[in-house]
């Protein structure tokens, strides 16, 4: 099987397309034969080295997400076929013609998604879903704020959370990004990196009752002022530093939450439950359309580190998928 490999740690130009040996499926692992898989950014850091696979995953070959046809199952597998239209999360080594993945792990595409489309939902629709509901429970009638909203996560977080009743606020450093994420259910875009006082303003002085943040420390100070009493934060990445000075003293006296949210380093188990909360809750919303993914642009497999130059140059709303064919 082809597979995009990372060679050694580096830019994008130690990414390489080389021949591998195809899995074969034992106990209740499924074979998956890949048609698309999403790029995301911790692609990008195991590709420089800095994040490696957790165990049991492909430690050369990228890709957290995923979709395509069951190939070939294993003896203990019950629920899926050959032929059957999946998508779904892995620890890596999704960005491959074949991937062997547990069969609790996978999802059956809606008949309305391509596989283009369903590429680009596992990890970012899983990801916001767990932050927002099942760590920070946030509630109808609510008020969200999410930083990085042009980004995959944040796309998916700001249709899951108007499509749950709560209020959204975005920020981003690009206007352009705030315009198109109103289409999915942004309130009020900021531009502005001191942010605290206008959500303040906005919300005529109570704040916001969750943050989800993907810039780390940077943030830290104002991400705490702008949250209300018994607010909650959750950090999904540290963009900005991972260490930050924190008032304690506001943390006690607004009762807040401070949480982190990692879905690959998570145990199987864990992995499983997020996985059927998501069939649950999100696959029937996009069913009828209520969310969709966003793809903003669709690259061969032979084009993997143009995509990765892509994504780190920022350049992206919402999503990047790789293209896999014969």
């Amino acid at each position: 099987m082809r597979a995009a490999i990372i060679t050694r740690p580096g830019g994008p130009e130690v990414l390489e397309i080389q021949d591998r040996e195809k899995p074969e499926p034992m106990g209740d692992w499924v074979r998956v034969r890949v048609r698309a898989a999403g790029v995301n950014r911790a692609d990008l850091a195991q590709r420089a080295g800095f994040y490696p696979a957790p165990p049991g995953s492909p430690a050369d070959i990228p890709g957290m997400e995923f979709a395509g046809e069951v190939d070939a199952v294993g003896p203990l597998v019950q629920r899926w076929k050959p032929g059957q239209r999946v998508m779904g999360i892995v620890g890596g080594g999704a960005q491959a013609e074949y991937i062997l993945v547990h069969e609790g792990m996978l999802v059956e595409i809606p008949e309305n998604l391509d596989f283009i489309q369903a590429a680009a939902v596992p990890e970012v629709f899983m990801t916001a879903h767990d932050a927002l509901f099942t760590q920070a429970g946030l509630q109808m009638g609510e008020r969200l704020l999410v930083h990085a909203v042009g980004s995959g996560v944040g796309t998916a977080a700001v249709q899951l959370a108007s499509a749950a009743g709560a209020t959204v606020y975005g920020t981003s450093r690009t206007a352009s990004k705030l315009e198109r994420a109103k289409n999915l259910g942004l309130e009020v875009g900021l531009t502005n990196p001191n942010f605290a006082p206008e959500i303040k303003q906005l919300t005529k002085g109570e704040g916001v009752h969750v943050v989800l943040d993907f810039v780390g420390g940077a943030y830290m100070e104002q991400n705490l002022d702008a949250l209300t009493t018994w607010g909650r934060l959750v950090f999904l990445a540290t963009m900005g530093g991972s260490h930050a000075d924190v008032n304690l003293g506001v943390v006690m006296t607004k009762r807040l939450q401070i949480r982190g949210c990692t879905l690959r380093s998570r145990t199987l188990e864990e992995k499983l439950a997020v996985t059927r909360r998501f069939a649950t809750h999100v696959v029937p919303l996009l069913a009828s359309a209520k969310v969709r993914p966003i793809v903003e642009e669709v690259f061969p497999l032979h084009e993997i580190a143009k995509a990765h130059s892509t994504m780190a140059d920022n350049r992206n709303f919402g999503k990047l998928v790789l293209k896999i064919d014969n």
